[in-house]
């Protein structure tokens, strides 16, 4: 089968034939219908060598979604021909965390050598994947699997941190979104969807702040330097009850703290290695600041019954799986627009 793989330190993607896997007992085969790309796998191939710890090769695409194609022993519940997304942060499935489906914060994972696909175990770049256990798999139903995988990431990730300062998002609370990428621009839906606060949208990119208009932010803001201002002016200095940095680099980090109301939420989702000072005379009085991972099997199940209602969308770029080395490249240069996903 064709594959995406990640083979050599600092090589970058490529697509190759390899073996079609085979499910061991309990496992799942799908046959892929849509694998989307992510700012993570980049960050994973950007690491030095001394630092990686993925494993080689690697079959990248930690978003996915499939087909049941062929069912390991003992797999019951499942059957041959049903759609599902895959839930990707994998855990122990036995600890307290995992025991409540939030194996996003399994403690145990590590560990024990379990991966999510694409991020150390093989993932769904390819057209086959194997799923270790039923529990991974969320019902598709009538939705489409290209315009939907990518909110197994880029919708369950800001989902996940917007619901946990759900209680921020009032009516007359702003909520500021920096980053309108693949998650940003579906983060500003979830947060209209789910409350009447008003959102301020900040880029650096005017196409992709026409993006966040089209999705529903009632202000956008470049990022620049008087950024800051703007959004005090926006918010009648008071300041955002809720920050979601979706970039997480240094510029942008910075730019949370200086717009975070008294006793606001700072979440830091990028991981563009931006650090954060917090305290007293360092943020503002009650202000937390936290980094969400990804989120729980019942967040997921919950962002996709948004998109059965219409309420989220993802703005997709279409793949073919031999051109996924150009979508990673425009990925890379941050020209895709939304979100890219490959079509095996």
């Amino acid at each position: 089968m064709k594959a995406v793989q990640y083979r050599k330190i600092g090589a970058g993607p490529e697509v190759v034939e390899i073996d079609a896997p085979e499910p061991g007992p309990g496992q799942i085969r799908l046959r892929v219908t849509a694998a989307g790309l992510c700012h993570s796998d980049w960050f994973l191939m950007d690491l030095p060598e001394e630092q990686y710890t993925y494993g080689l090769p690697l079959t990248l695409g930690h978003e996915g979604a499939g087909v049941v194609d062929k069912l390991g022993a003992g797999v019951e519940g499942v059957a041959l021909g049903e759609a599902y997304a895959i839930y990707g942060p994998w855990g122990c499935g036995q600890c307290h965390a995992c025991s409540e489906g939030r194996e996003n914060y399994c403690p145990y994972a590590a560990d024990l050598g379990i991966a999510p696909p694409g991020l150390g175990a093989p993932g769904a770049m390819a057209e086959y994947v194997v799923v270790d256990d039923r529990r991974h798999l969320v019902p598709l139903g009538d939705l489409d699997p290209v315009e939907t995988v990518s909110l197994t990431d880029a919708g369950l990730t800001p989902y996940h941190a917007i619901k946990a300062v759900e209680h921020k998002l009032y009516p007359g609370s702003t909520a500021v979104v920096i980053g309108v990428g693949g998650l940003g621009h579906v983060g500003i839906q979830i947060i209209r969807a789910i409350s009447a606060a008003k959102v301020i949208a900040v880029d650096v990119s005017e196409e992709k702040l026409a993006l966040a208009s089209e999705v529903g932010a009632h202000h956008t803001v470049v990022s620049d330097a008087g950024a800051a201002d703007r959004i005090r002016e926006l918010t009648d200095v008071l300041g955002a009850q809720t920050v979601f940095d979706f970039a997480g680099v240094q510029p942008t980090v910075d730019l949370s703290k200086a717009v975070v109301a008294v006793d606001g939420f700072v979440h830091i989702v990028g991981i563009g290695g931006g650090v954060m000072s917090a305290g007293f005379f360092q943020t503002p009085m009650g202000a937390a600041v936290r980094a969400p991972y990804w989120g729980s099997r019942s967040e997921l199940r919950e962002v996709l019954d948004l998109a059965r209602v219409g309420a989220v969308s993802v703005h997709v770029e279409r793949y073919g799986i031999d051109d996924a080395v150009e979508a990673y490249d425009r990925l890379h240069h941050g020209d895709v627009r939304g979100r890219a996903v490959v079509v095996p």
